[in-house]
């Protein structure tokens, strides 16, 4: 359901983007780097933390990056656009492929509170035990724990990098005091970082988390301002179920009219979730995320 409350207009000033001393800084030592990227999540936390900012959303998009990410570095020719189609064009009844199935993985992951059941239901071949144990994997930093977890993971699953990526962004998560995922490490590690270990491996972690930061800040606060927007002239519109529409909207990275649209969750007819789409385009509070004539998709 749509939150009741409108966040103001003018909002408390919060940064745009991450101050040029933590973004652009070159860490000289290990220290340097743990510090910077420790700036670069607080500050994103406090971004993350204002009334209005679309939480699932900025989660789903996050995720879209994760997998976009994971696909490049197994060696597959499909990018964030490939992945879309793949994900939200799909009929009821049908399978993605690989490259999907991999979008489908983490968009799963970040939807729900961190738990033992609620990963396991993602990474069936995670024992529960194991996962517990990583879960609780002690003290320390949050970066570090998250690395810690990830060679732990890969030492146990060898194959399973997107698993370990996952239970490390989990970690992360629970180490920063949030419920759930935002995929950072999981969007900025390379291939060649997830072949470290160690203090090399901790390093390849404070960069990708602090470049992490940096992006997610950056697209949380544009898409908080775009969701003002939309909620700010959703009372407006005179379409049925428009509330509904409005609500995947705010969750989701794309909406197909012809799928989501007119689905068990909205239920509008075809021609109604077209109009609608086109008329908030036109309001410039929704964007057509495609570039095509046919098969569209729609999304803040």
């Amino acid at each position: 359901m749509l939150s009741p409350r409108i966040p103001p207009e003018n909002p408390p000033s919060l940064p745009r983007r991450l101050p040029a001393w933590i973004a652009s800084a070159r860490p000289e030592t290990a220290e340097d780097a743990a510090f910077l990227a420790g700036a670069g999540l607080s500050a994103l936390q406090l971004v993350l933390a204002q009334p209005g900012v679309p939480l699932a959303l900025v989660r789903d998009r996050r995720a879209l990056g994760a997998a976009e990410a994971s696909v490049i570095r197994a060696g597959r020719p499909e990018r964030a656009a490939d992945l879309r189609d793949e994900v939200h064009l799909l009929r009821l009844g049908d399978q993605t492929g690989p490259a999907g199935a991999v979008f489908a993985l983490w968009r799963q992951a970040v939807a729900k509170p961190i738990s033992v059941g609620a990963l396991h239901a993602v990474l069936p071949e995670i024992a529960p035990t194991d996962i517990a144990t990583w879960l609780d994997a002690g003290q320390g930093a949050p970066v570090a724990r998250a690395c810690a977890v990830f060679e732990a993971v890969t030492a146990a699953h060898p194959r399973a990098e997107d698993a370990a990526l996952i239970l490390a962004d989990a970690v992360l998560a629970q180490a920063m005091g949030n419920k759930m995922i935002m995929p950072l490490l999981g969007a900025h590690l390379t291939v060649r970082d997830l072949r470290k270990s160690g203090a090399d491996l901790r390093g390849a972690g404070y960069a990708a988390v602090r470049k992490a930061a940096a992006e997610t800040l950056m697209l949380s606060q544009d898409l908080r301002e775009r969701a003002v927007k939309l909620m700010a002239i959703t009372p407006k519109l005179r379409a049925k179920r428009t509330a509904a529409a409005v609500d995947l909207f705010l969750t989701r990275d794309a909406v197909s009219p012809s799928l989501a649209l007119t689905g068990p969750e909205v239920r509008m007819s075809d021609r109604a979730a077209r109009r609608l789409c086109d008329r908030l385009v036109e309001l410039k509070v929704v964007r057509e995320l495609s570039g095509r004539d046919t098969f569209r998709l729609y999304g803040l």
